[in-house]
């Protein structure tokens, strides 16, 4: 187990030193290739960090589409197992992917309370939510305030 987790963090390690960031993109290994290399042929060990680094923007562009979605319909289009992705996201970028999407449906119900008329319980299905409850007791932990007094405030400042 411990070599495991030694391996996975010198995997994460050697992508940060790559690219310099924590989160890669698939054109910074590219470059990084072409640059090392001849440019016309990947060793293994580059070839997975690239097919690694095109998994994780192909996740980030479905949950940046704005549509909701789940681990497991992502699981489902990057033909994985939704508990390998988990381990996989969790691995390459050190958070999980279950709070990420989960931020990024609160930070979108509270852009449409702000910024549209519709009910709490329409964000709440409209983010992904499909009870009510589940979503105010999510937004409330997330913003400590009730979506309808985080509407409140946030009107009074546009207004």
């Amino acid at each position: 187990m411990g070599a495991l987790r030694s391996r996975a963090r010198m995997n994460a390690a050697t992508v940060s030193v790559v690219n310099g960031a924590t989160s890669p993109q698939v054109s910074d290994v590219a470059r990084v290739n072409t640059a090392t290399g001849n440019g016309t042929a990947l060793t293994s060990s580059k070839s997975v960090i690239l097919i690694r680094e095109e998994r994780l923007q192909k996740i980030f562009e479905i949950i940046e589409s704005g549509k909701p979605c789940t681990i497991q319909g992502l699981a489902e289009q990057l033909n994985l197992s939704h508990s390998r992705l988990q381990h996989l996201f969790k691995q390459q970028t050190g958070m999980s992917l279950g709070h990420l999407l989960t931020q990024q449906r609160l930070y979108r119900a509270a852009h449409l309370l702000t910024h549209s008329n519709k009910r709490i319980k329409e964000i709440a299905h409209a983010v992904g939510y499909e009870h009510a409850s589940s979503f105010i007791r999510a937004f409330e932990r997330h913003f400590a305030k009730a979506p309808r007094l985080f509407r409140r405030s946030q009107n009074g400042k546009n207004g």
